[in-house]
């Protein structure tokens, strides 16, 4: 691909429009989309009100003696060290700010994050806040394509925005009828994109759509596009 249109990376990843186009060893390709530090921002200050609150109440309950006092202070340690990293590995890579914000943190090869990589991105969140109101984080992330902040890509982690899994959806058929020839998975997602967005076409477009399909159902019009609602239910068994 020209670099008008975008650049590779290492490994199987390609830069396209601000989208990191991901391919697996097992030939799985992933679209990631980085987030922006207003949105990360916003999530982080979300995540702080909500450790603040923690925080306040452990205060108002154990402060009241000395020995509580003590134990006060490890909560403090224990929450605000071990809130990001536990929701982060035990919450598919999101806070509950994150969550709320639509953001998830993964691993550059699009994988989940684990212990290693969620504890060295935020033990280096102090790091990402030096000198000053989180200015080295700041500087990181705007010479950065991917966004990333230190804590990043020390860790070697994205925060991208959270994708809804796609669900494909039954074609109102009961029978269905087997492809003429294998299909790559990217070309079988094609099919059933076209037969989810058939209802919304003209009937004439559907028809000539049918038409075009020939070479693959066997026929043609309204019997091309039957045949090729039952190979899509065929699919999804």
């Amino acid at each position: 691909m020209s670099s008008r249109h975008g650049r590779r990376h290492q490994g199987g990843e390609r830069l396209i429009h601000g989208r990191i186009e991901l391919l697996t060893p097992e030939g799985v390709r992933l679209e990631l989309v980085p987030a922006g530090p207003g949105r990360r921002a916003f999530a982080w200050g979300v995540d702080l009100c909500l450790v603040g609150l923690i925080l306040l109440l452990s205060a108002l309950v154990l402060t009241q003696s000395e020995a509580g006092s003590g134990l006060f202070l490890i909560v403090l340690f224990v929450v605000w060290w071990g809130y990001p990293v536990l929701f982060e590995v035990y919450g598919k890579g999101m806070t509950p700010g994150k969550r709320w914000l639509g953001l998830q943190v993964v691993r550059s090869d699009g994988l989940p994050v684990g212990w290693r990589e969620s504890i060295l991105r935020n033990l280096l969140l102090v790091a990402d806040f030096l000198p000053v109101a989180y200015g080295t984080g700041i500087v990181c992330m705007s010479l950065d394509a991917r966004f990333r902040r230190l804590g990043d890509i020390v860790a070697d982690t994205l925060v991208v925005h959270r994708t809804t899994p796609w669900q494909p959806r039954a074609f109102g058929l009961t029978e269905s009828a087997p492809l003429p020839y294998p299909l790559l998975p990217e070309e079988q997602r094609a099919l059933l994109d076209l037969l989810e967005r058939i209802p919304e076409l003209p009937s004439a477009r559907v028809l000539e759509l049918g038409d075009l399909a020939e070479h693959f159902t066997g026929c043609r019009g309204e019997a091309s596009v039957a045949r090729l609602r039952a190979m899509a239910t065929g699919l999804l068994k």
